[in-house]
C-alpha cells in the first residue's frame, strides 16, 4: 500500500505539471516522467502496480473532461509495459480494450489509439515481442523473422552551439555505445523474452549465468531460436499463447542443464536493462553531409567497398552507378551505354584461345555481359516510390508496378523499407532552417534519381538548446535574437503538444548547464543517465508528425548581370534597408531622406488570404525600413500555412513646424507574394534568422509555398501532353503539391 500511494503520488504531480503547476523546485521541471521510469527499473516488480495506476488514470481523464492527460498516460503506460519484466494477460487485455475506445475520439486520439493496439495485440500472443523488436532494430541485429534496423542521427551546429556543449553531448553518447556489444544485448533479449513468458518460474540469475559461459556463437543460436519462437506466435495471433510459452520453456530447459531448471532457488522478478539505441553524434559542416550519413546507413562501408572509392561515389552521385552492386575494389565503375543490338548473333566472334572449354561452357562464357548501363525505372515507378515518402516499413505501394518480359520477378518486385534513421537536430530555429534547406535539396536529387526514397524511412526530430552565442556572425541583428524568439517552432510544438512541452522543451536550458557543470561523479551521473535517456524516450514514442510549409524564394539583384538567387526558409524571411551604396547614390538618398523619410519605396503584390479561400490579389505602394515574414503561429489556432507578414511602413505628415515621419506597423497574410523596390535601391534579406543566409543588393523577391519536387517533375510531364490544361489531371491530383517538413512530437497537434 505505501508503494502504490507513493507511485500514485509521482503520476498526480506529473499531471498537475501538465495543467501548468510547476513544482516548486525548477531543477525538477521535466524530470518527473524520467524519475518515474527509473524508480520502477530501481524495482521491475513495482511496474505492474504503475500499470494498474495508469490504467485507472487513463479511465477516470476518458470519464472526465481531462483528454489532455490521455496522450502523456498512454505514453507512460506503455513504455512502462515495454520495459517491464512481466505483466498478466488480464492487464494487457485492459490496455488494449481502452486502446479500442479511442478509436472513436478524433486524432490524434485515434491514431495513437490504433497504433498501441496493434501492438498490444501482438504483445498479448507474445509477451516479450515489443521489447524484442526494439532492441533488435536499435541495435541493428541480425534476424531473418524481423529483419528492420534503426538509427538515431543527432546533427548540431558547431556555430551555434559551444564548444563545450558539443564536447559534451559527443562524450555522453559514444559512453552510452560502449555497454552495448552484440554479445550483451542478443543476452538481454534472451533473459527478457523467458521472463516474460514465464514470469516468477524463470531462474534468471542461473540464465544469466549460464549465458555468460557460453561462447558467442552458441549465444547466437539461442538468440536466433528465441526470436523466431516470439515472432511466431506474435504473428499466429492470441491463440497461440499457451503453445509460446511451452515453446520457450522448451528452450529455457535446453539452455540450463536439468538440474540448474529445477532446483535453482528462484529470485523473483528481475529488471532486464533496455539499452540506448544506436546513436551517432555530427557536427553539421557540409551542406550535403545529411544526405551521406543516410547513404552510408543504408550502405555501410564494410558491405560495400573501400572509403576511398565509396567517397567518390557519393560526391558524384549524379553519373556514378552506386545503387547497383559495387565493384570499386577492382575499378570504379562509370556507367557505360551499350552500342550494341543487343541481338546473341551480332555480338563479336570471341577470339579462341587454346585449351579452351567446349559445349555448354563455351556458350555461357561467350554471353556473359558486364558493364552495360542500368535499366533506369520507368517514370510510373519513380513516382510510385517517391509517393511511398509517409508510409511505414511493410506497407504495399499505392501503385502495382507491372512485371516486364526480360526482369526477373525478384528485381520488379518493390523494395522494402527496412531502415528507420531518426534524425534529431538540437540548437535553435537556425539550424530547422538548414534543415529545411538540407531536405529540399534531398527531395530535387530523389525525384532525379530514386535511391533513400524506396529503402529508408526518414524521421525528424527537434530539441531547443539555447547557449551563449560563441560566433557573433550566425546571429542577425534585428530584434528576433532574443532566446523566444530563437525558438519560436518549439514553442509552437510545446503549445499544440503539452507532453513535448513537459519533456522537450525544458531542455532548452538544461544542456548548457549540465554541459557546463565543473567535473564530479554525481555530474557525469546525471548528464549519462538523463540526457541520452530522454532523447531515447523521444524518438522511441514520439512518433506523431508536425509538418511545416517550406517556403521558396527567388531573389533578383541589382546586377543584371547577376543570376537571380533561389532558396527555401522555413520560420522567417527579413529584409531591411542597405546601408553600403555608392558616393552619388548616397548623396541622391540624402536628398530624398530629407524629404520622403527613412526608407524604400517598395510595390508589394500579395495574395490575401481570406476565410472563404478564395483568391484576391492586391497591390500596395509605400515607403518602408523593412518587413518580417513569419511562418511560424504566435498562437496555436492560427492558419500554420500561410505568412504573417510585417511591414514598417513610413508615414509623411507635414504641419506648421515643417515635416514629419511616424513608423506604423501594417500586417497582412498572405500565401505569396512578391515585393520590388521601385527607385531601384538594393536592400538586404536574411533568411531563418542566421545571417549567413544574408543576400545583399536586392532589388525584388518572390515567395510561395515550396511545391514538391516529385510533383513538379509530374506535372512538367503531364504539360508535355495537355498543352492546354491548367488544373492538376491524371496521376499528379493524388500526389501532395507542396514541401511539407514533418518534425515529430508525441502527440502532433492536440484538437
Amino acid at each position: 500500500a505505501e508503494v502504490e500511494s507513493d507511485i500514485l503520488r509521482r503520476v498526480r504531480t506529473l499531471l498537475r505539471e501538465l495543467d501548468g503547476h510547476h513544482p516548486a523546485c525548477q531543477c525538477d521541471r521535466g524530470m518527473l516522467r524520467w524519475t518515474l521510469h527509473k524508480k520502477i527499473d530501481q524495482n521491475p516488480s513495482n511496474s505492474s502496480v504503475l500499470v494498474k495506476i495508469l490504467v485507472k488514470e487513463l479511465e477516470r481523464a476518458e470519464r472526465g473532461d481531462f483528454r489532455h492527460y490521455i496522450i502523456p498516460l498512454l505514453h507512460t503506460l506503455m513504455y512502462t509495459l515495454i520495459k517491464a519484466p512481466c505483466i498478466s494477460e488480464e492487464l494487457c487485455g485492459r490496455v488494449y480494450d481502452f486502446c479500442k475506445k479511442l478509436l472513436t475520439l478524433p486524432k490524434p486520439f485515434c491514431t495513437i489509439g490504433l497504433d498501441y493496439a496493434s501492438r498490444l495485440k501482438v504483445e498479448r500472443a507474445a509477451p516479450g515481442t515489443l521489447y524484442q523488436r526494439m532492441v533488435i532494430s536499435e541495435q541493428n541485429l541480425k534476424s531473418d523473422p524481423y529483419p528492420y534496423q534503426e538509427k538515431v542521427f543527432i546533427f548540431a551546429d558547431p556555430e551555434l552551439l559551444s564548444e563545450a556543449i558539443c564536447n559534451a553531448l559527443l562524450t555522453d553518447t559514444e559512453a552510452a555505445q560502449v555497454s552495448q556489444s552484440p554479445r550483451a544485448c542478443m543476452c538481454h533479449v534472451i533473459t527478457h523474452a523467458m521472463q516474460a513468458a514465464l514470469g516468477e518460474g524463470c531462474d534468471l540469475g542461473g540464465l544469466k549465468g549460464r549465458l555468460q559461459d557460453m561462447p558467442t556463437s552458441e549465444v547466437e543460436h539461442w538468440f536466433q531460436q528465441v526470436v523466431v519462437a516470439v515472432e511466431r506466435a506474435g504473428s499466429e495471433g492470441s491463440t497461440a499463447r499457451g503453445q509460446h510459452t511451452a515453446r520457450l520453456e522448451e528452450i529455457y530447459r535446453a539452455l540450463l542443464s536439468s538440474s540448474q531448471a529445477g532446483d535453482a532457488p528462484l529470485g523473483g522478478l528481475q529488471d532486464t536493462p533496455l539499452p540506448n539505441p544506436t546513436i551517432s553524434f555530427h557536427l553539421w559542416t557540409e551542406d550535403n553531409q545529411l544526405w551521406k550519413e543516410l547513404v552510408l546507413f543504408i550502405r555501410p562501408l564494410s558491405q560495400s567497398c573501400e572509403p576511398d572509392c565509396l567517397g567518390q561515389d557519393l560526391d558524384n552521385f549524379e553519373t556514378q552507378d552506386i545503387i547497383s552492386d559495387c565493384e570499386c575494389c577492382e575499378q570504379t565503375r562509370f556507367s557505360v551505354l551499350s552500342t550494341d543490338s543487343g541481338i546473341e548473333r551480332d555480338l563479336p566472334v570471341a577470339v579462341e584461345e587454346p585449351m579452351a572449354p567446349c559445349g555448354a561452357e563455351t556458350e555461357q562464357s561467350r554471353l556473359h555481359r558486364r558493364g552495360g548501363i542500368k535499366k533506369k525505372p520507368s517514370p510510373l515507378e519513380s513516382v510510385a516510390f517517391l509517393q511511398a515518402g509517409c508510409s511505414s516499413p511493410g506497407v504495399k505501394p499505392p501503385v502495382k508496378l507491372q512485371k516486364r518480359s526480360g526482369i526477373p520477378q525478384d528485381a520488379a518486385a518493390p523494395l522494402q523499407r527496412l531502415h528507420t534513421a531518426r534524425v534529431v537536430l538540437l540548437g535553435d530555429d537556425r539550424i530547422l532552417g538548414r534543415l529545411a534547406q538540407a531536405y529540399h535539396s534531398l527531395r530535387k536529387r530523389e525525384t532525379r534519381r530514386v535511391f533513400l526514397t524506396p529503402r529508408l524511412n526518414l524521421q525528424f526530430y527537434y530539441i531547443p538548446v539555447v547557449a551563449g552565442q560563441p560566433n557573433t556572425l550566425a546571429v542577425v541583428d534585428h530584434p528576433s535574437s532574443g532566446h523566444e524568439e530563437l525558438c519560436e517552432v518549439a514553442g509552437y510544438l510545446g503549445r499544440a503538444d503539452p507532453w513535448y512541452e513537459s519533456n522537450i522543451n525544458t531542455l532548452c536550458h538544461m544542456i548548457p548547464k549540465l554541459a557546463t557543470m565543473p567535473p564530479s561523479p554525481s555530474k557525469h551521473l546525471v548528464t549519462d543517465l538523463f540526457i541520452t535517456d530522454v532523447i531515447a524516450y523521444y524518438v522511441r514514442m514520439g512518433v506523431q508528425p508536425v509538418c511545416f510549409q517550406v517556403y521558396a524564394v527567388k531573389i533578383f539583384f541589382n546586377d543584371p548581370a547577376q543570376e537571380p538567387a533561389e532558396d527555401v526558409f522555413l520560420t522567417e524571411l527579413c529584409t531591411q534597408g542597405q546601408d553600403s551604396i555608392s558616393h552619388r547614390e548616397l548623396s541622391m538618398t540624402k536628398k530624398k531622406t530629407t524629404l520622403d523619410g527613412p526608407g524604400i519605396d517598395l510595390k508589394i503584390t500579395y495574395r490575401k488570404v481570406v476565410v472563404s479561400d478564395r483568391e484576391k490579389e492586391l497591390d500596395v505602394s509605400l515607403r518602408s525600413t523593412g518587413l518580417v515574414m513569419k511562418a511560424i503561429p504566435s498562437q496555436e489556432a492560427e492558419d500554420l500555412e500561410c505568412l504573417n507578414v510585417t511591414i514598417t511602413e513610413i508615414i509623411r505628415t507635414s504641419n506648421l513646424s515643417g515635416r514629419s515621419f511616424s513608423a506604423v506597423a501594417n500586417r497582412l497574410k498572405t500565401r505569396n507574394i512578391t515585393i520590388r523596390s521601385t527607385e531601384q535601391r538594393p536592400f538586404t534579406v536574411c533568411l531563418d534568422k542566421d545571417s549567413r543566409r544574408t543576400y545583399r543588393n536586392v532589388i525584388s523577391l518572390e515567395v510561395s509555398p515550396c511545391l514538391e519536387p516529385s510533383y513538379c517533375l509530374q506535372k512538367t510531364r503531364t504539360m508535355k501532353f495537355s498543352l492546354h490544361e491548367t488544373e492538376d489531371v491524371g496521376l499528379v491530383k493524388y500526389m501532395p503539391k507542396s514541401l511539407l517538413l514533418p518534425i515529430n512530437t508525441f502527440a502532433g497537434v492536440m484538437q
